[in-house]
């Protein structure tokens, strides 16, 4: 089996739509899918019913937008097999409100820098459910200023160390207030490529609180990363997913759906382990009926 448990779509920083991903994804020979759009999970439904028709299993997912507070950081936790998916929906409406409000400082400043106007820039973002830093970087590139997306120009506006940038960035709820959510709704938490913000030690605060995996194979954790991470989670009895965190052109190097992934091994754990948690929570709904049947017995 080929699997893909990390990619966008254009619902937030992805250059396809479902239908197309899937085709894609069919194409690829690739037969389990999670799509994780950013704070969104508006594409969850459609794309299990075009995944079936494509005879591709689409595990529902998100990847949450998170800011660690004590290292100052960015993080991502992901979130698989939510059972009440509708109890994430207020975090998601919040992280996108914080998203869409940087993300329109970012698109005046440019305004100011070049003779592109924001509402180009929210043009060129259509079919998203917020505006990214690619989407000002498409309408840079369709107004002739750059020939790509990633670059010298995108370096110059969106790193810190440059002294011309325009960031803007977000403020999020914390790791531990997302795992706490994640949790609440049901679901599988997963902290998404720790090598990416160099979330090697928030990994560990987060296991005592019952992080249930982390993501292994995925294009910014090197080798030794990926190894290392195989031995915290054998250690920890988390489950291991991965995937290629594919956006398209919106991708800052050459990636291919599919190219990361979970081996079978890891993928069938992930599955027993999303059944054994429905299980642990049928049995706690059980104790909890009887608990108050006989309170209501005894009155």
């Amino acid at each position: 089996m080929k699997a893909d448990l990390h990619c966008h779509t254009k619902l937030s920083d992805g250059a396809m739509g479902i239908d197309d991903l899937l085709v894609l994804a069919k194409k690829s020979g690739i037969t389990t899918l999670a799509i994780t759009d950013h704070d969104c999970l508006a594409g969850t439904v459609r794309a299990k019913i075009i995944g079936e028709r494509y005879g591709i299993t689409v595990i529902p997912a998100v990847e949450l937008s998170c800011t660690d507070p004590k290292r100052k950081n960015k993080a991502h936790l992901l979130c698989y097999f939510p059972d009440k998916p509708e109890r994430l929906e207020g975090l998601c409406k919040r992280n996108s409100l914080l998203r869409k409000n940087a993300g329109k400082l970012m698109a005046i400043k440019a305004s100011q820098r070049f003779p592109i106007t924001p509402e180009f820039i929210v043009k060129c973002a259509a079919g998203s459910t917020n505006l990214y830093k690619q989407h000002i970087m498409r309408a840079l590139m369709e107004s002739g200023y750059t020939t790509t997306i990633f670059g010298e120009l995108f370096d110059r506006l969106f790193r810190h160390a440059s002294p011309d940038n325009i960031l803007v960035e977000a403020t999020y709820p914390t790791p531990q207030e997302t795992l706490e959510a994640i949790h609440d709704a049901g679901g599988i938490a997963v902290l998404a490529h720790p090598g990416f913000y160099d979330n090697f030690e928030l990994l560990d605060e987060l296991i005592p609180l019952g992080l249930d995996g982390v993501e292994v194979w995925h294009p910014e954790n090197t080798p030794e990363q990926q190894e290392a991470l195989k031995k915290i989670a054998k250690k920890h009895h988390l489950v291991m997913t991965g995937g290629s965190d594919f956006h398209g052109i919106y991708n800052a190097y050459p990636i291919r759906l599919g190219d990361y992934g979970p081996d079978d091994d890891a993928l069938a754990a992930l599955f027993s382990y999303k059944a054994k948690q429905r299980r642990r929570q049928k049995k706690l709904e059980n104790q909890k009926a009887a608990q108050a049947a006989a309170e209501r017995l005894a009155k």
